[in-house]
């Protein structure tokens, strides 16, 4: 039985939800700011996110069945529909009238919803991703990114083995399982705070979607290579990379932002890694990656992109991206990937990837530079993880990992190799 609801709680929750509608920045980093500015204890916080993540994936039912996009509407409406409050719960909560108003919807039929309104996407996306994806398909795709996402870990192989470490959460109480595909993957059944865990703190475990961790499988690195992660961000995959490297040769962590690069301080910190070298740098043709041109054996494109796949997270970014925004990025993508690729030396792979759905964004980025540059060509993405012992049901030569087939965020990844 779902407890009672203060009107304190929801007059929270609206002001919350209303900043996180606004658009402004990533719901994420939004509520973490409102949280520092608020007294909210831990239920009071996690009520709030998760009735204001409802609404960013459910927006356009329950703005349709409340009849209204005011805020306020959509908080009552995802409380009822999405979070099991009885009217009862919510009773003490509201305001003059709004018991009435929520009882009169509950009373009428379902509204009628367009295929946009029922795929909770924006009409322009909903033309966009329905025109790539075949009709039956489609509704599932649909369901599994309006769904909240598993939590994923990777054990630090530089320290650890994966059922040591799993074993370890389970004594913990924490419910671990093997992810199904990535080799050092660990899924938790719930969502416990990591931050404070010994196995966090002594760098046994980062948090990392499994789809992720196959992108760094596709890089495969070797001990004692020269390595670019190219867009490097906070260095997820950097880390990763330096792990199988068993923290041997050179990895260069590039990136345009200095804010996401002080991320992977504290983090490389705990890894025990000692090959990383991250780099700040102006744009694609800074000098400090000139002087790399020819010399690298492997790099990483993990390219800035919608983040489309990624909706089971980031339910925001369906309502923050527009035509115009994926424009301006299809034309960083491809500038980023031909700079990228003068860091190879002959024989050497790049791996070019996005957690975008968009066709635009993905195999016409990679068509185009393939049609440009002939000394490079595909590999098939499906063999170079056999390889590895990693079986993965795809079709053609590039990766799609889909969170309907493979129940992992939503990946696009192509290898491509420099010919000798």
């Amino acid at each position: 039985m779902t407890a009672s609801l203060s009107r304190t709680l929801l007059e929270a929750t609206v002001a919350a939800t209303a900043e996180a509608l606004r658009f402004m920045q990533p719901a994420d980093a939004l509520l973490s700011a409102f949280f520092r500015r608020t007294h909210a204890g831990p239920r009071e916080r996690a009520l709030i996110a998760e009735a204001a993540y409802a609404v960013l994936r459910k927006k356009r039912t329950l703005a349709a069945w409340a009849g209204s996009e005011e805020p306020r509407r959509l908080v009552l409406a995802a409380l009822t529909r999405e979070l099991g409050y009885s009217q009862r719960a919510l009773e003490g909560a509201l305001l003059r009238h709004e018991a009435e108003w929520l009882a009169e919807r509950k009373a009428q039929p379902e509204p009628l919803l367009s295929p946009a309104e029922a795929s909770e996407l924006p009409d322009w996306l909903y033309e966009r991703l329905a025109a790539h994806f075949p009709e039956e398909e489609f509704p599932r795709l649909m369901h599994a990114l309006n769904r909240p996402a598993p939590l994923d870990l990777r054990v630090n192989v530089l320290k650890a083995e994966r059922e040591t470490v799993r074993l370890q959460l389970t004594e913990a109480g924490i419910a671990a399982s093997p992810c199904r595909y990535a080799p050092a993957g660990i899924r938790l059944r719930e969502k416990p705070a990591l931050a404070r865990h010994p196995l966090f703190l002594e760098g046994l475990i980062e948090v990392q979607d499994e789809g992720s961790q196959l992108i760094g499988h596709l890089v495969a690195p070797r001990r004692g290579e020269m390595i670019v992660d190219f867009c490097a961000g906070a260095g997820g995959k950097t880390l990763q990379l330096g792990a199988l490297m068993r923290s041997t040769g050179r990895l260069y962590a590039f990136d345009v932002s200095e804010k996401r690069l002080a991320k992977l301080k504290p983090r490389l910190a705990r890894s025990g890694l000692s090959n990383v070298h991250p780099v700040v740098i102006a744009h694609e043709h800074d000098a400090r990656i000139k002087r790399l041109a020819g010399k690298c054996d492997r790099v990483l494109v993990d390219a800035p992109c919608s983040g489309l796949g990624t909706l089971r997270r980031n339910p925001d970014l369906k309502w923050r991206q527009t035509p115009a925004s994926i424009a301006e990025l299809t034309a960083k993508q491809a500038a980023i990937l031909a700079a990228a690729a003068r860091l190879l030396k002959p024989g050497g792979r790049l791996v070019y990837a996005t957690c975008s759905l968009l066709p635009e964004e993905n195999e016409a980025i990679v068509d185009a530079f393939l049609a440009a540059h002939a000394s490079f060509a595909r590999r098939n993405a499906g063999e170079i993880l056999a390889m590895q012992g990693i079986a993965i049901e795809q079709e053609g030569e590039d990766l799609h990992l889909l969170p309907h087939v493979h129940d992992t965020d939503g990946f696009y990844a192509a290898v491509l190799e420099r010919r000798s």
